[in-house]
């Protein structure tokens, strides 16, 4: 069986075996020149851009290696040979699932492992390990992508028996996972460390954002330094209350002029001037190892739960 699963698996495996030096070579290359720069952070672009397709990869291992295993088979009814042989069709399922399911985590623990090295330098620069798309390319989190995608590919396979449409839906889901998870439950993986922090005319210039799309005393954007921040508050006053609409649209709208310069400028200043503050919560960078076992872990529980879910239907089903 292990035998059969890595002849029928050898031309995806050369296909994949053959992106993964080519992206390997690169990354050493672009890690020697990020550990000679004088300038590290001038390769933060880069980065960021290396990290957003790194996102992709599980939904492509789930997309092209996990969804056509078992559909593919099904589909084309050569199930019946293996069967027929008087291999157990649980068996016949776990040795599908270890050998291409090993070899999924085995690359992309090999791509994060030199994407991190790479990278290094860039993000003791810039103290950006935490945000949502570095933090899904670094360490050892990336290793339990691989592995739920390619079970949920495998696994929605064995359920829909449609290569084409288990690749599209796989591929969707996968992506959709992976936006959902870093914005829904990776902030409370530990509970957020919590500061008050002033909002002078210079600390509302630092901001990305002010006011929502409906208006009212909304800031974001705002950095502190080794730590990703997970919420902010809405703008306050001494005494703790909120920030008043008609305050707020009073100097967003008809701030005088003072010939200020900066981001939001005389909206800036006038501000300021309210004495105001936000709260925030925040995750320090020391957290980064404790959060990265904690999304392994969850990613292979999700993983584990869709082989239960798989043992359960080939044993239960019916595939004529």
């Amino acid at each position: 069986m292990i035998r059969m699963s890595l002849r029928q698996f050898r031309l995806s495996a050369l296909a994949g075996a053959v992106l993964l030096t080519l992206a390997t070579v690169y990354l050493l290359r672009l890690g020697g020149a990020t550990h000679a720069a004088r300038l590290p952070a001038d390769h933060h672009q880069t980065m960021l851009f290396l990290a957003g397709g790194s996102g992709l990869v599980p939904a492509f291992i789930g997309a092209f290696w996990g969804a056509p295993l078992i559909a593919r088979e099904l589909e084309t009814g050569t199930h019946r040979l293996v069967w027929n042989q008087s291999v157990p069709r649980r068996r016949w399922l776990a040795v599908k699932l270890a050998v291409v399911g090993l070899a999924s985590m085995a690359a992309a623990g090999l791509l994060s492992a030199a994407l991190t090295w790479a990278a290094t330098p860039v993000d003791q620069a810039t103290g950006d390990r935490f945000s949502t798309v570095m933090f899904g390319a670094r360490g050892i989190a990336p290793i339990g992508y691989a592995a739920f995608g390619f079970v949920l590919g495998a696994v929605t396979g064995l359920l829909l028996r449609r290569t084409l449409a288990t690749m599209a839906l796989v591929f969707l889901a996968v992506i959709a996972v992976q936006v959902a998870v870093p914005n829904l439950l990776r902030p409370h993986y530990l509970p957020p460390e919590r500061a008050t922090v002033a909002m002078t005319a210079d600390a509302i210039n630092r901001a990305r954002m002010l006011g929502g799309i409906t208006g009212g005393p909304i800031i974001g954007g705002l950095e502190m330094p080794d730590a990703w921040i997970t919420s902010t508050s809405r703008l306050r006053t001494a005494d703790g209350r909120v920030l008043s609409d008609a305050a707020f649209d009073t100097c967003f709208s008809h701030a005088p002029q003072t010939g200020a310069t900066g981001t939001f400028g005389d909206i800036a200043v006038c501000l300021g001037r309210l004495d105001l503050h936000v709260d925030l919560a925040y995750q320090p960078n020391r957290r980064f190892w404790p959060f990265q076992w904690i999304e392994l872990a969850l990613y292979l529980g999700a993983a584990a739960l869709l082989v239960a879910v798989g043992r359960w239907r080939i044993r239960r089903g019916t595939f004529s």
